[in-house]
C-alpha cells in the first residue's frame, strides 16, 4: 500500500508519551496509524 505524509503538532508532553512507546517496540507512527484505523473502522460500525 502505498503511503502519504501526514504532519501534525502535538503538545511536549503528548510527544513524551509516544515517545515513552519505542522502549515498547511502537513507534509513534505505528500506534497513531492504529489509533486511526480502530477509531475509524468503529465509528463506520456505528453509521451501521
Amino acid at each position: 500500500m502505498k503511503m502519504v505524509r501526514l504532519l501534525i503538532q502535538v503538545p511536549p508532553s503528548l510527544k513524551s508519551k509516544l515517545d515513552a512507546l519505542r522502549s515498547k517496540g511502537t513507534t509513534a507512527s505505528g500506534f497513531i496509524r492504529g489509533l486511526l484505523e480502530r477509531e475509524l473502522q468503529a465509528s463506520r460500525e456505528k453509521k451501521r
